[in-house]
C-alpha cells in the first residue's frame, strides 16, 4: 500500500483532541428559517429547495440503470460472514424470501467485496480495522418522512430548513420538495426512556402538528428513522480484496452535506478502478491508489464538518467578514471541500496537492493534474457517433472513460491517442476543441484555463480528474501516451 499524504490540516486535531461542538445560544423565537427567500428570489429558491427530493428518490434512478448494466439487486439481504483469499471473497448471505419472510443462506464468490454497509459497518469490524474521531455528537434524534401541504403555513416563502423551538416539539423542519413532502428531526432521551419504538404513528403526527402549529393539519406519516451526529474516520479504507466507502470508510457530521458528497464520491473514485481491473487493462495495483486518494479527503471532510458544528458561521456566513473568519479558524469555503480537493497518488502524474486558494473554487480548478477537471460550456457541432448537437460541458465529454483534450493546434494528437488506445486495449476518446472541430469553444477561453498551450493536452481520468498535463505537443506524442498511460496502469511509483 502507498504511504498516505494528509492533509496538513488535520495535524491540527490527532486523534482524541477532535473539536467538539459549541452550540450558540438561540433566540426565543418559534421558528427560525434557513435560505427564506424574498419574492423575487423564490423560483430559484425553489430550485435548490428541490435537491433533498433527488437524494430521497435517488434509488429509483440508480436501480434500474444498475440492473440494465447486469447488476442483482437483492432486498432483505444480510451479510452473515466473508472470508477472502489471493483470488477473491466468499460472502455468506441471509436473504428473506417469500411471503412469509424466511431466510435462505446463499453463497456468493465475487473477485471483491466493496462495503457500504454504514457507519456501524460490520465489515470494517470484522476486518479489524479501527477509527479515529470524537464519535457520538448531540443527542438521539428521529427522522419523520410526512406528507402534508403546508402552503398555507408557508405564504409562498422557500427555504432549506427551520429551526422548530415550540417546547412541545422542539427540532428541525426540511424541505424535501417543498411543497408536500418534508422531514421532521426531533430529539428523543434514551436516558429517560425514551426509544425510536416511542414514535408511532399517531404520535409523529402530534408532533409535526405542534411544530406547525397547525391542530388540525392533514398528515401522512411515510417513515421514521432514529439516527445520532458521529465523527469518524476508518484508520484504512482497503483490506486485501475489500474496500470501504461511504459512512463505512468516514461518518460526517450532517452540517454542508458533506457526507453524502465524500461518500459518492468514493465510488466514484473506486468503480472505474475495478473496472480496469476486472477489463484486465490495469495492474491490481491501481486499487492501491483509492486508499491513497480518498483517506486524505476523507480527513479533510471531517475536519471541515466538525469545525462547522463548532460554529455554524463558518458554513452559513457569506458576508464580506466571512473569509477571514473562515482562515482565521482553519476552514474551507464549502465549494472547495465539496470539489476543490487534490489528489496525490500514483495514479496522477506530477500531482501538486497544495490548494493556490482556500475560497475560490475556480481557481483551483486549472487543469492541474490531481484537480478536477475545470467545467467549461461547449458547443457540439452536427451529428457525430460521441452524441446530438447542442451545448455540452467539458465534464460530459469524459463520460466515465479515459478522455484527452487539445487545443487548436493538437492535431497530431488524434492520431497518437488512437494508437496508444489500440496499444494498451484502453477506451481513450480525443477531442480537439477548436474553431471547425467536433466541439468547440464559444467563448475562448480553452485550453488557457487548462493551463495548456494550443497544441497541449489533458489527460482525463475517468472520474474527471486529471491524470496528466502536456503543456505543449512533445516530440512523439504516441509514444509519450503509451507511456503515460501505462505508467497510470500499473500506477507505478513516482
Amino acid at each position: 500500500m502507498p504511504s498516505i499524504c494528509r492533509p496538513a490540516a488535520s495535524a491540527r486535531f490527532p486523534p482524541g483532541r477532535w473539536p467538539r461542538p459549541i452550540c450558540p445560544p438561540r433566540r426565543p423565537r418559534r421558528r427560525r428559517c434557513c435560505g427564506t427567500a424574498p419574492r423575487r428570489a423564490r423560483r430559484r429558491a425553489r430550485r435548490r429547495c428541490a435537491a433533498p427530493a433527488r437524494r430521497c428518490r435517488l434509488d429509483s434512478v440508480l436501480l434500474p440503470a444498475a440492473r440494465e448494466r447486469g447488476a442483482k439487486v437483492l432486498h432483505g439481504a444480510r451479510l452473515a460472514s466473508f472470508t477472502q483469499d489471493d483470488d477473491g471473497v466468499t460472502a455468506l448471505l441471509d436473504v428473506r424470501e417469500g411471503p412469509d419472510g424466511h431466510t435462505v443462506r446463499q453463497t456468493v464468490r465475487a473477485d471483491y467485496l466493496v462495503a457500504a454497509d454504514g457507519a456501524r459497518s460490520g465489515v470494517r469490524s470484522a476486518l479489524g480495522i479501527g477509527t479515529s474521531g470524537p464519535g457520538p455528537l448531540g443527542g438521539h434524534n428521529v427522522s419523520i418522512l410526512f406528507r402534508a401541504d403546508l402552503g398555507p403555513y408557508t405564504h409562498g416563502r422557500s427555504f432549506v430548513a427551520c429551526n422548530i423551538t415550540a417546547p412541545e416539539a422542539p427540532g428541525m423542519l426540511v424541505t424535501v420538495d417543498g411543497e408536500k413532502e418534508w422531514i421532521f428531526h426531533t430529539p428523543y432521551d434514551p436516558d429517560a426512556g425514551q426509544a425510536p419504538e416511542d414514535f408511532t404513528p399517531d404520535r409523529c403526527r402530534s408532533l409535526i402538528r405542534a411544530a406547525i402549529g397547525a391542530p388540525g393539519l392533514d398528515t401522512e406519516v411515510l417513515s421514521t428513522l432514529p439516527w445520532r451526529p458521529r465523527g469518524l474516520l476508518a484508520d484504512r479504507f482497503h483490506d486485501g480484496r475489500v474496500f470501504l466507502i461511504g459512512d463505512a470508510a468516514h461518518t460526517i457530521p450532517p452540517v454542508g452535506a458533506f457526507g453524502l458528497n465524500t461518500g459518492i464520491a468514493d465510488a466514484h473514485n473506486l468503480a472505474w478502478k475495478l473496472a480496469a481491473v476486472l477489463r484486465g487493462q490495469a495492474g491490481p495495483a491501481l486499487l492501491d491508489s483509492y486508499e491513497a486518494e480518498r483517506h486524505p479527503v476523507g480527513a479533510l471532510v471531517l475536519e471541515q464538518a466538525l469545525l462547522r458544528l463548532a460554529d455554524p458561521r463558518l458554513h452559513w456566513d457569506q458576508g464580506p467578514l466571512a473569509p477571514a473568519a473562515r482562515a482565521a479558524a482553519g476552514a474551507l469555503n464549502a465549494p472547495v471541500v465539496h470539489l476543490g480537493y487534490r489528489y496525490d497518488s500514483a495514479a496522477v502524474i506530477d500531482p501538486q496537492p497544495d490548494l493556490p486558494s482556500p475560497e475560490d473554487l475556480a481557481h483551483n480548478l486549472d487543469g492541474t493534474p490531481g484537480s478536477r477537471l475545470p467545467h467549461l460550456w461547449l458547443q457540439r457541432n452536427g451529428p457525430s457517433p460521441g452524441g446530438s448537437p447542442g451545448r455540452i460541458s467539458t465534464l460530459d465529454l469524459v463520460r466515465s472513460r479515459f478522455t484527452l483534450l487539445t487545443g487548436s493546434c493538437g492535431a497530431p494528437w488524434i492520431p497518437a491517442a488512437r494508437e496508444a488506445a489500440d496499444r494498451l486495449g484502453v477506451d481513450l476518446h480525443v477531442y480537439r476543441i477548436a474553431p471547425g472541430a467536433e466541439v468547440t469553444d464559444p467563448e475562448g477561453r480553452w485550453p488557457g484555463i487548462a493551463g495548456l498551450a494550443e497544441d497541449g493536452a489533458l489527460l482525463v481520468r475517468p472520474d474527471q480528474f486529471v491524470a496528466w498535463r502536456a503543456a505543449a505537443l512533445p516530440d512523439h506524442p504516441a509514444e509519450e501516451l503509451i507511456r503515460i498511460l501505462g505508467r497510470l496502469l500499473t500506477s507505478a511509483p513516482r
